[in-house]
Parts: structure tokens; C-alpha cells; sequence
């Protein structure tokens, strides 16, 4: 299998530069893909932040938008410092490889642990909250001999699958990713290894700001972060209606493999898991199942960061073409509607510059107007 230390590469934030990306992450309607066009467009977190105000009144919001202060980031900066914890910039060397090359990764994420176990890769291992006892012993199997391969072992320190498969990997390597701020391990019975895994060989990740108590919403993003983190993610026991399956879900989406252990048609906790083998899942029943499949990928060093990845704030601020005028801008929303529709379709339809459709669209998204959609699709708020 290839080194882990070669796919430690990237640029390091300045304190500065995490402050501004840490600000503008915080501030009202910046979400990931929003983030990323802001940089991309301005060339700075700090020039994007002054520019939120009249983005937001272009885009026809009639309310103030709330802009995190320097106070507030250098506060949660000094919150993670005293947990143990740091927050990674998506360009810098220990932010996980995998999990930058996925649609509207997250810019900044809060860590704490063994930074190493990052740098491995990895493979995701989730299934019911309500195990079985021999679907948690498998999930421990599992995790075990497929850790002893080398791999890092990511879950959702959930109770039951999760949390086999996190002590079954707790010497060889296990990442917790987390639904809360990183002092909001839910659920509370897990809290003891959380420490385990902070304390050894193991990471807890989270996107969410310190003081965050996760909410039923906040889970199918920490599942983004399992199937983004993993080179493919083993699901075991889960029902029709489970979190798993959107973690498989978005597995397939991001392009890596699902691996699907069978069950008994006559247990419900296993449905879902058949249900994904009948639409072309891996069928697993050993950890070799795992390891060939994966073998050809984890030996190429697939994940190396290219030049787009390193941190934009690098380029430095942009000289910036003239914002598109009135007309052009009702074109553009004219075009839009509550179906999504991928933005080059807008381009083409509009006969505008893509810069004006991205400009007008950035727009839109900071005023809270635009929905944006798996692929890269975007459509009117159902509000606006």
C-alpha cells in the first residue's frame, strides 16, 4: 500500500489567513461551495468578507447580513487551543486527502487527536444504532483486520456499528467524525471514547463551531464527511430509512466504493443493506472483500492536492471585473426557478459571461435567495 507521508502536502494558513477563513465560514449563508466561489472570485477571505454587504443587497435581501467578527474567530480559535484541538485549512498538509477532492468539501474543519491517522486511508464503517450482537461483533472483525492493513477506520461514534468498529480500531487507527462542535459528542454515552480515541492513536473531526449541539439536520452532514474522508464505506445492518444509507448514498455520488453486508431478509435492521446490494453494492462477507477491491486505489496516490486546492488566499486579492448591470442581473434570475438546473445551463440560456451568472449567483446565495443542489445544481429559494 503507498505511503500515508506522501500524501501529506500543502500550504499552511497564515494566523491571519485562518482568522479571515474562519470569519467568513462563520457568517450567515457561507456554506462550503459558497466559500469557495467567494475565494475564487475575490482571491481573499478578508477582501470576500467586506465585499458580503453589497453582495447582499445586490442580491435583494432588505436585511443586514451578520458577519462573524475577528473577536468571534480569535474566540473559537482560543476554544479549540484549550480543548487540544486546531482547525485545518482544505489546502494545508493534514487536512484529509480524500476528503478535499469532494463537491463543496469543507473549507475549514476543527481536529483533534492523532493527526496522522488522516494521512492514512481510510475506510468507512457504519450500520444500525440498534445492533445485533453478532452485526457488532462482524462490525469489530472488520474494522480490526482491515486497520491491521493499514487503513484508518472513519465512523460516527454512533451507538452500536459505530462504535464497534471505533474500539475495534482504537490501536490502529480511528476517525470519529462528529455532527456537533467537537465538545458536543453526542450521544453522551460515547463520551468516554471519545476520549479513547482523542487520547491514542485517533482523530475527531468536525465541521461545526465550538458550543454546537448537534440537531437531527446536522447528522446527514457528518455522514458527508464519513463518505468524503473514506476510499469506500462498508455498511452493515441498516434499515430502510437509515443514516447509513445516506452515508452510502453520498459515497456512491463522491465516486467511492459501498461495500453492503448481507443480512436476513426476516430482520428489518437488514434491509437496507440488502436493498443496496440489489442496486449494484460490493457484497461483503470477509475483510478481504474490502481489501482487494481497494488495493488498486490505496497503492496510487490519487488524492494529492493540486494546484486548485492550495489555499486561494495565496494568489492574493484579484483586480475584479465590473459586477453585471440591472438587466443583465434579471436575465439571470429570470432564468432561475424552483427546478435546479446546472449553472452552465444558465450561461448558455442567458448568452452572459460565466463570470456574471457566478457573480449574480454568489449574490443570490448571500441575500439567502439560492438553493444549491448535489452536482452543482442551483434553483430559487421556495421562500423567494
Amino acid at each position: 500500500m503507498g505511503s500515508g507521508g506522501a500524501r501529506r502536502k500543502g500550504i499552511a494558513l497564515t494566523d491571519r489567513q485562518r482568522i479571515a477563513w474562519l470569519r467568513l465560514i462563520r457568517s450567515d449563508n457561507v456554506g462550503p461551495a459558497t466559500f469557495r466561489d467567494l475565494i475564487n472570485h475575490f482571491g481573499s477571505a478578508e477582501t470576500a468578507i467586506e465585499a458580503l454587504p453589497e453582495l447582499s443587497r445586490r442580491g435583494g435581501s432588505t436585511r443586514s447580513i451578520r458577519i462573524a467578527t475577528v473577536g468571534e474567530a480569535e474566540r473559537e480559535i482560543e476554544t479549540a487551543s484549550r480543548f487540544g484541538a486546531r482547525f485545518i485549512g482544505i489546502g494545508e498538509p493534514d487536512y484529509p486527502a480524500a476528503l478535499r477532492q469532494i463537491d463543496a468539501a469543507p473549507p475549514l474543519i476543527a481536529a483533534k487527536g492523532d493527526l496522522e491517522v488522516a494521512s492514512l486511508p481510510a475506510v468507512g464503517i457504519v450500520g444500525s444504532r440498534n445492533a445485533s450482537i453478532s452485526g457488532a461483533k462482524f462490525a469489530a472483525m472488520m474494522a480490526r483486520e482491515i486497520g491491521r492493513a493499514g487503513y484508518t477506520i472513519v465512523s460516527g461514534l454512533a451507538r452500536g456499528i459505530d462504535a464497534s468498529a471505533h474500539r475495534a480500531s482504537l490501536d490502529t487507527g480511528t476517525i470519529a467524525a462528529m455532527a456537533g462542535g467537537l465538545d458536543q459528542p453526542y450521544p453522551p454515552e460515547n463520551i468516554d471514547l471519545l476520549d479513547q480515541i482523542c487520547s491514542g492513536r485517533g482523530l475527531a473531526i468536525s465541521e461545526m463551531p465550538f458550543g454546537w449541539e448537534p440537531r437531527a439536520r446536522d447528522f446527514p452532514r457528518r455522514n458527508r464527511l464519513i463518505a468524503g474522508v473514506a476510499l469506500g464505506v462498508v455498511v452493515i445492518e441498516a434499515a430502510a430509512r437509515s443514516g447509513s444509507l445516506i452515508t452510502a448514498r453520498l459515497a456512491g455520488e463522491f465516486g467511492r466504493q459501498v461495500f453492503a453486508v448481507p443480512g436476513s431478509p426476516l430482520d428489518p435492521r437488514c434491509e437496507g443493506t440488502n436493498g443496496l446490494l440489489k442496486d449494484g453494492a460490493t457484497v461483503t462477507t470477509r475483510p478481504q472483500d474490502v481489501l482487494q477491491a481497494l488495493a488498486p486505489i490505496s497503492e496510487l496516490d490519487l488524492f494529492s492536492p493540486t494546484e486548485a486546492d492550495e489555499p486561494a488566499d495565496e494568489a492574493g486579492d484579484r483586480p475584479l471585473a465590473p459586477p453585471p448591470n440591472d438587466d443583465e442581473r434579471l436575465v439571470i434570475v429570470q432564468a432561475l426557478g424552483p427546478t435546479p438546473v446546472e449553472i452552465d445551463d444558465i450561461i448558455r440560456h442567458t448568452a452572459l459571461p460565466a463570470s456574471s451568472v457566478y457573480l449574480v449567483l454568489l449574490e443570490l446565495d448571500i441575500a439567502g435567495r439560492l438553493e444549491r443542489h448535489a452536482g452543482g445544481f442551483v434553483s430559487l429559494s421556495m421562500m423567494d
